[in-house]
Protein backbone atom coordinates (compact mmCIF):
# COMPACT_ATOMS: atom_id res chain seq x y z
CA UNK A 1 0.00 0.00 0.00
CA UNK A 2 2.64 2.17 1.09
CA UNK A 3 4.79 1.60 -2.54
CA UNK A 4 1.34 2.00 -4.27
CA UNK A 5 1.13 6.01 -2.96
CA UNK A 6 4.18 6.24 -3.48
CA UNK A 7 3.76 5.21 -7.26
CA UNK A 8 0.90 7.85 -7.47
CA UNK A 9 3.59 10.36 -5.66
CA UNK A 10 6.20 9.92 -8.02
CA UNK A 11 3.79 9.99 -10.88
CA UNK A 12 2.68 13.56 -9.75
CA UNK A 13 6.00 14.42 -9.09
CA UNK A 14 6.90 14.04 -13.24
CA UNK A 15 3.46 15.95 -13.85
CA UNK A 16 4.97 19.08 -11.53
CA UNK A 17 8.34 18.30 -13.58
CA UNK A 18 6.98 19.12 -16.43
CA UNK A 19 4.94 22.11 -15.91
CA UNK A 20 8.24 23.48 -14.32
CA UNK A 21 10.98 22.89 -17.25
CA UNK A 22 8.18 23.75 -19.85
CA UNK A 23 7.75 27.09 -17.90
CA UNK A 24 11.94 27.72 -17.52
CA UNK A 25 11.96 26.78 -20.90
CA UNK A 26 9.28 29.95 -21.92
CA UNK A 27 11.34 32.26 -20.63
CA UNK A 28 14.39 30.77 -21.84
CA UNK A 29 12.47 32.16 -25.28
CA UNK A 30 11.63 35.34 -24.04
CA UNK A 31 15.17 36.28 -24.04
CA UNK A 32 17.65 36.99 -26.50
CA UNK A 33 18.64 33.09 -27.44
CA UNK A 34 17.24 30.71 -29.81
CA UNK A 35 15.47 27.52 -28.23
CA UNK A 36 16.61 24.41 -29.95
CA UNK A 37 13.59 22.51 -29.05
CA UNK A 38 10.26 23.63 -28.15
CA UNK A 39 9.66 24.05 -24.51
CA UNK A 40 6.84 21.04 -23.94
CA UNK A 41 9.89 19.07 -25.24
CA UNK A 42 11.85 20.14 -22.25
CA UNK A 43 9.32 19.41 -20.08
CA UNK A 44 8.85 15.61 -21.20
CA UNK A 45 12.62 15.32 -21.15
CA UNK A 46 12.15 16.30 -17.19
CA UNK A 47 9.49 14.27 -16.57
CA UNK A 48 11.19 11.11 -18.20
CA UNK A 49 14.12 11.73 -15.63
CA UNK A 50 11.44 11.71 -12.84
CA UNK A 51 9.79 8.74 -13.69
CA UNK A 52 12.18 6.14 -15.45
CA UNK A 53 14.35 6.06 -12.83
CA UNK A 54 11.62 5.79 -9.70
CA UNK A 55 9.76 3.48 -11.90
CA UNK A 56 13.04 1.25 -12.19
CA UNK A 57 14.04 1.47 -8.83
CA UNK A 58 9.74 0.70 -7.76
CA UNK A 59 9.81 -2.20 -9.63
CA UNK A 60 13.54 -3.49 -8.17
CA UNK A 61 12.54 -3.11 -5.03
CA UNK A 62 9.45 -4.79 -5.33
CA UNK A 63 10.59 -7.73 -6.36
CA UNK A 64 13.32 -7.42 -3.91
CA UNK A 65 11.25 -6.52 -0.90
CA UNK A 66 9.60 -10.05 -0.20
CA UNK A 67 12.71 -11.57 -0.01
CA UNK A 68 14.03 -8.87 2.72
CA UNK A 69 11.07 -9.51 4.55
CA UNK A 70 11.71 -13.26 4.82
CA UNK A 71 15.15 -12.74 5.88
CA UNK A 72 14.10 -10.31 8.52
CA UNK A 73 10.98 -12.67 9.64
CA UNK A 74 13.85 -15.72 9.86
CA UNK A 75 15.79 -13.55 12.71
CA UNK A 76 13.06 -13.49 14.65
CA UNK A 77 12.47 -16.19 18.05
CA UNK A 78 9.26 -17.69 16.51
CA UNK A 79 10.95 -18.61 13.39
CA UNK A 80 13.57 -20.87 15.26
CA UNK A 81 10.50 -23.30 15.15
CA UNK A 82 9.43 -23.66 11.70
CA UNK A 83 9.90 -26.92 9.85
CA UNK A 84 13.15 -27.59 7.93
CA UNK A 85 11.36 -28.60 4.95
CA UNK A 86 11.15 -25.93 2.42
CA UNK A 87 7.63 -26.50 0.91
CA UNK A 88 6.20 -26.39 4.32
CA UNK A 89 8.07 -23.62 5.50
CA UNK A 90 7.10 -21.61 2.52
CA UNK A 91 3.47 -22.97 3.08
CA UNK A 92 3.81 -21.47 6.20
CA UNK A 93 5.11 -18.21 5.77
CA UNK A 94 2.61 -17.42 2.87
CA UNK A 95 -0.17 -17.90 5.68
CA UNK A 96 1.90 -15.64 7.72
CA UNK A 97 1.68 -13.17 5.16
CA UNK A 98 -1.84 -13.76 4.35
CA UNK A 99 -2.91 -13.30 8.05
CA UNK A 100 -0.11 -10.18 8.03
CA UNK A 101 -2.29 -8.37 5.22
CA UNK A 102 -5.86 -9.35 6.76
CA UNK A 103 -5.17 -9.56 10.67
CA UNK A 104 -9.14 -10.81 10.86
CA UNK A 105 -8.72 -13.52 9.00
CA UNK A 106 -8.20 -17.04 10.64
CA UNK A 107 -5.19 -18.32 11.22
CA UNK A 108 -5.01 -22.56 10.35
CA UNK A 109 -1.35 -22.44 11.69
CA UNK A 110 0.03 -21.43 14.73
CA UNK A 111 3.48 -20.75 13.74
CA UNK A 112 1.87 -18.28 11.30
CA UNK A 113 -0.38 -16.59 13.84
CA UNK A 114 3.02 -16.36 15.84
CA UNK A 115 4.97 -15.07 12.74
CA UNK A 116 2.07 -12.62 11.28
CA UNK A 117 2.98 -9.54 13.44
CA UNK A 118 6.51 -9.65 13.12
CA UNK A 119 5.64 -10.15 9.07
CA UNK A 120 3.59 -7.21 8.94
CA UNK A 121 5.91 -4.63 11.11
CA UNK A 122 8.80 -6.06 8.37
CA UNK A 123 6.39 -5.31 5.75
CA UNK A 124 5.52 -1.86 6.68
CA UNK A 125 9.61 -1.01 7.56
CA UNK A 126 10.75 -2.33 3.93
CA UNK A 127 8.08 -0.13 2.40
CA UNK A 128 9.21 2.86 3.97
CA UNK A 129 12.50 2.42 3.12
CA UNK A 130 11.51 1.45 -0.37
CA UNK A 131 9.39 4.08 -0.68
CA UNK A 132 12.28 6.81 0.64
CA UNK A 133 14.37 5.53 -2.53
CA UNK A 134 12.07 5.89 -4.58
CA UNK A 135 11.52 9.36 -3.63
CA UNK A 136 15.25 9.86 -3.61
CA UNK A 137 15.92 8.46 -7.31
CA UNK A 138 12.24 10.70 -8.57
CA UNK A 139 14.01 13.71 -6.92
CA UNK A 140 17.80 13.04 -8.11
CA UNK A 141 16.33 12.35 -11.36
CA UNK A 142 14.28 15.69 -11.56
CA UNK A 143 16.79 17.66 -9.97
CA UNK A 144 19.47 16.29 -13.31
CA UNK A 145 17.21 16.75 -15.34
CA UNK A 146 16.02 20.12 -14.39
CA UNK A 147 19.66 21.32 -14.75
CA UNK A 148 19.60 20.58 -18.53
CA UNK A 149 17.24 22.93 -19.16
CA UNK A 150 19.35 25.53 -21.71
CA UNK A 151 18.52 27.18 -24.51
CA UNK A 152 20.53 25.01 -26.96
CA UNK A 153 20.23 21.66 -25.39
CA UNK A 154 18.61 19.22 -28.02
CA UNK A 155 15.57 18.07 -25.85
CA UNK A 156 13.22 17.03 -28.89
CA UNK A 157 16.39 14.20 -29.98
CA UNK A 158 16.51 13.11 -26.56
CA UNK A 159 12.49 12.79 -25.82
CA UNK A 160 12.11 10.82 -29.32
CA UNK A 161 15.15 9.01 -28.67
CA UNK A 162 13.61 7.76 -25.42
CA UNK A 163 10.37 7.12 -27.01
CA UNK A 164 12.20 4.82 -29.56
CA UNK A 165 13.94 3.01 -26.72
CA UNK A 166 10.36 2.23 -25.25
CA UNK A 167 8.89 1.15 -28.76
CA UNK A 168 12.11 -0.97 -29.17
CA UNK A 169 11.03 -2.31 -25.42
CA UNK A 170 7.44 -3.16 -26.19
CA UNK A 171 8.53 -4.64 -29.44
CA UNK A 172 10.81 -6.88 -27.36
CA UNK A 173 8.78 -7.89 -24.76
CA UNK A 174 6.46 -9.45 -27.68
CA UNK A 175 9.20 -11.61 -28.85
CA UNK A 176 10.60 -12.75 -25.65
CA UNK A 177 7.22 -13.41 -24.37
CA UNK A 178 6.92 -15.92 -27.47
CA UNK A 179 10.58 -17.25 -27.13
CA UNK A 180 9.28 -17.71 -23.20
CA UNK A 181 5.93 -19.32 -24.50
CA UNK A 182 7.67 -21.92 -27.18
CA UNK A 183 10.94 -22.41 -24.33
CA UNK A 184 8.59 -23.47 -21.31
CA UNK A 185 6.34 -25.75 -24.24
CA UNK A 186 9.55 -27.44 -25.22
CA UNK A 187 10.85 -28.18 -21.76
CA UNK A 188 7.56 -29.60 -20.61
CA UNK A 189 7.47 -31.40 -23.94
CA UNK A 190 10.83 -32.93 -23.23
CA UNK A 191 10.02 -34.39 -20.24
CA UNK A 192 6.73 -36.34 -20.84
CA UNK A 193 8.61 -37.40 -24.17
CA UNK A 194 11.76 -39.00 -22.29
CA UNK A 195 8.99 -41.47 -20.84
CA UNK A 196 6.80 -41.31 -23.90
CA UNK A 197 8.35 -41.76 -27.47
CA UNK A 198 7.54 -39.35 -30.30
CA UNK A 199 7.12 -41.29 -32.94
CA UNK A 200 4.40 -43.29 -30.29
CA UNK A 201 2.78 -39.93 -29.80
CA UNK A 202 2.42 -38.53 -32.81
CA UNK A 203 1.28 -41.76 -34.55
CA UNK A 204 -0.58 -43.80 -32.30
CA UNK A 205 -4.13 -44.55 -32.23
CA UNK A 206 -5.51 -45.31 -28.78
CA UNK A 207 -5.77 -42.61 -26.73
CA UNK A 208 -6.23 -43.23 -22.68
CA UNK A 209 -3.96 -41.18 -20.38
CA UNK A 210 -6.31 -42.51 -17.07
CA UNK A 211 -4.92 -46.24 -18.13
CA UNK A 212 -0.93 -45.32 -18.38
CA UNK A 213 0.53 -46.98 -15.40
CA UNK A 214 3.74 -48.50 -14.56
CA UNK A 215 5.36 -49.70 -17.36
CA UNK A 216 2.36 -49.62 -20.02
CA UNK A 217 2.47 -46.10 -21.34
CA UNK A 218 3.60 -45.13 -24.62
CA UNK A 219 0.78 -47.26 -25.52
CA UNK A 220 -1.75 -45.46 -24.12
CA UNK A 221 -0.72 -41.83 -25.45
CA UNK A 222 -1.26 -42.04 -29.39
CA UNK A 223 -2.54 -38.44 -29.99
CA UNK A 224 -3.78 -39.44 -33.81
CA UNK A 225 -7.63 -39.06 -32.46
CA UNK A 226 -7.03 -35.89 -30.83
CA UNK A 227 -5.67 -34.70 -34.22
CA UNK A 228 -8.27 -36.19 -36.21
CA UNK A 229 -10.51 -34.67 -34.20
CA UNK A 230 -9.39 -31.30 -34.37
CA UNK A 231 -9.21 -31.16 -37.88
CA UNK A 232 -12.58 -32.86 -38.45
CA UNK A 233 -14.38 -30.18 -36.17
CA UNK A 234 -11.91 -27.39 -36.48
CA UNK A 235 -10.66 -27.49 -39.72
CA UNK A 236 -13.50 -29.29 -42.51
CA UNK A 237 -16.80 -28.73 -41.00
CA UNK A 238 -16.40 -25.14 -39.28
CA UNK A 239 -14.65 -24.04 -42.51
CA UNK A 240 -17.73 -25.66 -44.76
CA UNK A 241 -20.19 -23.03 -42.93
CA UNK A 242 -17.92 -20.22 -42.53
CA UNK A 243 -16.20 -19.67 -45.76
CA UNK A 244 -18.81 -19.72 -47.89
CA UNK A 245 -20.78 -17.67 -45.78
CA UNK A 246 -18.11 -15.38 -44.98
CA UNK A 247 -17.31 -14.90 -48.62
CA UNK A 248 -21.03 -14.90 -49.99
CA UNK A 249 -21.18 -12.06 -47.24
CA UNK A 250 -18.08 -9.85 -48.07
CA UNK A 251 -19.24 -10.15 -52.18
CA UNK A 252 -22.65 -9.18 -51.04
CA UNK A 253 -22.07 -6.25 -49.16
CA UNK A 254 -18.99 -4.56 -51.32
CA UNK A 255 -21.01 -5.19 -54.49
CA UNK A 256 -24.41 -5.41 -54.33
CA UNK A 257 -25.67 -3.94 -50.70
CA UNK A 258 -26.68 -0.24 -50.69
CA UNK A 259 -24.92 2.08 -48.49
CA UNK A 260 -27.49 2.09 -45.70
CA UNK A 261 -27.66 -1.54 -46.18
CA UNK A 262 -24.18 -2.08 -45.49
CA UNK A 263 -23.87 0.31 -42.28
CA UNK A 264 -26.84 -1.86 -40.54
CA UNK A 265 -25.77 -5.40 -41.90
CA UNK A 266 -22.08 -5.25 -41.41
CA UNK A 267 -21.97 -3.88 -37.70
CA UNK A 268 -24.30 -6.74 -37.22
CA UNK A 269 -22.34 -9.38 -38.69
CA UNK A 270 -18.93 -7.86 -36.59
CA UNK A 271 -21.37 -8.98 -33.32
CA UNK A 272 -20.75 -12.34 -33.78
CA UNK A 273 -17.13 -11.57 -33.48
CA UNK A 274 -17.54 -10.53 -29.53
CA UNK A 275 -19.78 -13.16 -28.64
CA UNK A 276 -18.00 -15.07 -25.73
CA UNK A 277 -17.01 -18.39 -26.96
CA UNK A 278 -18.63 -19.36 -23.75
CA UNK A 279 -22.02 -18.64 -25.09
CA UNK A 280 -21.11 -20.61 -28.58
CA UNK A 281 -20.78 -23.10 -26.30
CA UNK A 282 -24.49 -23.09 -24.24
CA UNK A 283 -25.86 -22.41 -27.36
CA UNK A 284 -24.13 -25.30 -29.00
CA UNK A 285 -25.10 -27.54 -25.81
CA UNK A 286 -28.80 -26.54 -25.50
CA UNK A 287 -30.19 -25.62 -28.59
CA UNK A 288 -28.10 -27.33 -31.63
CA UNK A 289 -26.53 -30.77 -30.74
CA UNK A 290 -30.41 -31.67 -29.35
CA UNK A 291 -31.72 -31.19 -32.93
CA UNK A 292 -28.24 -32.88 -34.81
CA UNK A 293 -29.75 -35.84 -32.21
CA UNK A 294 -33.28 -36.07 -33.28
CA UNK A 295 -31.56 -34.97 -36.93
CA UNK A 296 -29.39 -37.99 -36.50
CA UNK A 297 -32.67 -40.26 -35.08
CA UNK A 298 -34.40 -39.36 -37.97
CA UNK A 299 -32.16 -40.78 -40.27
CA UNK A 300 -32.07 -43.90 -38.47
CA UNK A 301 -29.35 -43.90 -36.56
CA UNK A 302 -29.06 -46.40 -33.17
CA UNK A 303 -28.88 -44.29 -29.79
CA UNK A 304 -27.81 -41.01 -31.47
CA UNK A 305 -25.63 -38.85 -28.77
CA UNK A 306 -26.21 -35.32 -28.13
CA UNK A 307 -22.74 -34.50 -28.11
CA UNK A 308 -21.43 -34.71 -31.83
CA UNK A 309 -18.87 -33.43 -34.07
CA UNK A 310 -20.87 -31.64 -36.05
CA UNK A 311 -22.87 -29.20 -33.62
CA UNK A 312 -19.65 -28.35 -32.32
CA UNK A 313 -18.36 -27.80 -36.28
CA UNK A 314 -21.78 -25.79 -36.91
CA UNK A 315 -21.37 -23.19 -34.27
CA UNK A 316 -17.52 -22.61 -34.72
CA UNK A 317 -18.10 -22.12 -37.87
CA UNK A 318 -20.57 -19.54 -37.24
CA UNK A 319 -18.47 -18.28 -34.75
CA UNK A 320 -15.74 -17.50 -37.25
CA UNK A 321 -17.95 -16.62 -40.04
CA UNK A 322 -16.57 -12.49 -39.30
CA UNK A 323 -12.84 -13.48 -39.54
CA UNK A 324 -13.57 -14.41 -42.62
CA UNK A 325 -16.19 -11.73 -43.67
CA UNK A 326 -14.42 -8.84 -42.48
CA UNK A 327 -11.12 -10.19 -44.20
CA UNK A 328 -12.69 -10.67 -47.28
CA UNK A 329 -14.72 -7.51 -47.26
CA UNK A 330 -10.79 -5.39 -46.46
CA UNK A 331 -9.38 -7.31 -49.18
CA UNK A 332 -11.97 -6.91 -51.95
CA UNK A 333 -12.46 -3.30 -51.00
CA UNK A 334 -8.39 -2.78 -51.32
CA UNK A 335 -8.96 -3.58 -55.43
CA UNK A 336 -8.66 -0.54 -57.26
CA UNK A 337 -11.99 0.29 -58.80
CA UNK A 338 -10.53 1.03 -62.54
CA UNK A 339 -9.89 -2.89 -62.27
CA UNK A 340 -13.69 -3.83 -62.00
CA UNK A 341 -14.61 -0.59 -64.34
CA UNK A 342 -12.17 -1.93 -66.81
CA UNK A 343 -14.11 -5.09 -66.51
CA UNK A 344 -17.17 -4.03 -67.03
CA UNK A 345 -16.46 -1.34 -69.54
CA UNK A 346 -15.12 -4.85 -71.87
CA UNK A 347 -18.75 -6.20 -71.77
CA UNK A 348 -18.78 -8.22 -68.37
CA UNK A 349 -21.39 -8.99 -66.45
CA UNK A 350 -20.93 -7.88 -62.81
CA UNK A 351 -20.69 -11.45 -61.07
CA UNK A 352 -18.43 -12.20 -64.16
CA UNK A 353 -16.59 -9.54 -63.17
CA UNK A 354 -16.34 -10.79 -59.27
CA UNK A 355 -15.58 -14.52 -60.28
CA UNK A 356 -12.99 -13.21 -63.18
CA UNK A 357 -11.31 -10.30 -61.37
CA UNK A 358 -12.24 -9.30 -58.30
CA UNK A 359 -12.13 -12.67 -56.51
CA UNK A 360 -8.64 -13.65 -57.79
CA UNK A 361 -7.14 -10.01 -57.01
CA UNK A 362 -8.42 -10.06 -53.92
CA UNK A 363 -7.08 -13.99 -53.15
CA UNK A 364 -4.09 -13.04 -50.76
CA UNK A 365 -6.32 -11.27 -48.44
CA UNK A 366 -9.35 -13.91 -48.52
CA UNK A 367 -6.89 -16.66 -47.77
CA UNK A 368 -5.22 -14.93 -45.26
CA UNK A 369 -8.68 -14.86 -43.58
CA UNK A 370 -9.19 -18.03 -44.29
CA UNK A 371 -6.11 -19.03 -42.24
CA UNK A 372 -6.68 -17.01 -39.46
CA UNK A 373 -10.41 -18.20 -39.24
CA UNK A 374 -8.68 -22.30 -39.28
CA UNK A 375 -5.69 -20.51 -36.15
CA UNK A 376 -9.08 -19.32 -34.76
CA UNK A 377 -11.08 -23.21 -34.82
CA UNK A 378 -8.53 -25.51 -34.38
CA UNK A 379 -7.52 -23.34 -30.90
CA UNK A 380 -11.28 -23.15 -29.79
CA UNK A 381 -11.67 -24.87 -26.45
CA UNK A 382 -15.66 -24.09 -25.18
CA UNK A 383 -17.83 -25.06 -27.86
CA UNK A 384 -15.79 -28.07 -27.96
CA UNK A 385 -15.91 -28.99 -24.30
CA UNK A 386 -19.64 -27.76 -24.11
CA UNK A 387 -20.95 -29.49 -27.31
CA UNK A 388 -18.62 -32.24 -28.63
CA UNK A 389 -17.64 -34.63 -25.84
CA UNK A 390 -14.33 -36.12 -24.77
CA UNK A 391 -14.08 -39.54 -26.76
CA UNK A 392 -11.16 -39.77 -28.74
CA UNK A 393 -11.63 -41.74 -31.61
CA UNK A 394 -11.28 -42.23 -35.52
CA UNK A 395 -14.10 -41.74 -37.48
CA UNK A 396 -15.85 -39.76 -40.19
CA UNK A 397 -19.33 -39.79 -38.61
CA UNK A 398 -20.36 -36.31 -37.75
CA UNK A 399 -23.27 -37.49 -35.37
CA UNK A 400 -20.21 -39.19 -33.47
CA UNK A 401 -18.92 -37.85 -30.07
CA UNK A 402 -15.30 -36.50 -30.58
CA UNK A 403 -12.95 -34.67 -28.80
CA UNK A 404 -9.62 -32.08 -29.36
CA UNK A 405 -6.47 -31.14 -28.89
CA UNK A 406 -7.55 -28.22 -26.97
CA UNK A 407 -9.99 -30.25 -24.65
CA UNK A 408 -7.80 -32.58 -23.54
CA UNK A 409 -5.51 -30.02 -22.75
CA UNK A 410 -7.97 -28.34 -20.50
CA UNK A 411 -8.26 -31.92 -18.92
CA UNK A 412 -5.34 -32.76 -18.52
CA UNK A 413 -4.50 -29.31 -16.13
CA UNK A 414 -7.44 -29.25 -13.98
CA UNK A 415 -8.57 -30.76 -11.29
CA UNK A 416 -6.18 -33.17 -8.48
CA UNK A 417 -3.28 -33.85 -10.87
CA UNK A 418 0.29 -35.07 -10.35
CA UNK A 419 2.35 -32.12 -12.43
CA UNK A 420 5.60 -34.19 -12.97
CA UNK A 421 3.21 -37.26 -14.00
CA UNK A 422 3.39 -38.44 -18.25
CA UNK A 423 -0.81 -37.49 -17.82
CA UNK A 424 0.11 -33.68 -16.98
CA UNK A 425 2.77 -33.36 -19.07
CA UNK A 426 1.13 -34.19 -22.37
CA UNK A 427 -1.02 -31.33 -22.29
CA UNK A 428 2.28 -29.66 -23.03
CA UNK A 429 3.05 -31.97 -25.61
CA UNK A 430 0.03 -31.52 -27.48
CA UNK A 431 0.37 -27.90 -26.89
CA UNK A 432 3.45 -28.01 -28.40
CA UNK A 433 1.67 -30.20 -31.61
CA UNK A 434 -0.99 -27.21 -31.79
CA UNK A 435 1.60 -24.39 -31.66
CA UNK A 436 3.51 -25.66 -34.68
CA UNK A 437 0.37 -26.15 -36.63
CA UNK A 438 -0.41 -22.68 -36.21
CA UNK A 439 3.20 -21.65 -36.84
CA UNK A 440 2.74 -23.91 -40.40
CA UNK A 441 -0.70 -22.48 -41.49
CA UNK A 442 0.48 -19.06 -41.24
CA UNK A 443 3.66 -19.70 -42.68
CA UNK A 444 1.67 -21.06 -45.65
CA UNK A 445 -0.57 -18.21 -45.84
CA UNK A 446 2.40 -15.77 -46.05
CA UNK A 447 3.56 -18.10 -48.79
CA UNK A 448 0.58 -17.96 -51.11
CA UNK A 449 -0.30 -14.15 -50.27
CA UNK A 450 3.41 -13.65 -51.82
CA UNK A 451 3.07 -15.93 -54.37
CA UNK A 452 -0.43 -14.28 -55.44
CA UNK A 453 0.04 -10.50 -54.61
CA UNK A 454 -0.29 -7.95 -57.52
CA UNK A 455 1.20 -5.08 -57.96
CA UNK A 456 -1.02 -2.10 -58.42
CA UNK A 457 -0.13 1.13 -60.18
Amino acid sequence: MILTGVLLAVLGLGLVGWFAARARARLLRTGRETLHSMPGYHGWHVALWILVPALLAWTVWSVAMPGFVEGAVMTEPAAAQLPAEPMHRAAILAEAGALAADPSAAAFDQQAQALAEPMRAAQTRFAIIGALLVLVVAFAGGGYGFTRVRAAFPARAQVERAVLALLLAASLMAILTTFGIVGSLLFEAGMFFRDVSPIAFLTGTHWAPGNAHGTDIAGNFGAVPLFWGTIYVGAIIAMIVAIPLGLMSAIYLTQYASGTMRRWLKPMLEILAGIPTVVYGYFAALTVAPLIRDFAGNLGMPNPSTESALAAGLVMGVMIIPFVSSMADDALAAVPRAMSDGSLALGATKSETIKKVLLPAALPGIVAGVMLAISRAIGETMIVVMAAGASARLSANPFASMTTVTYQIVQMLTGDQEFNSPKTLSAFALGLVLFAVTLVLNIIALRVVKRFREAYE
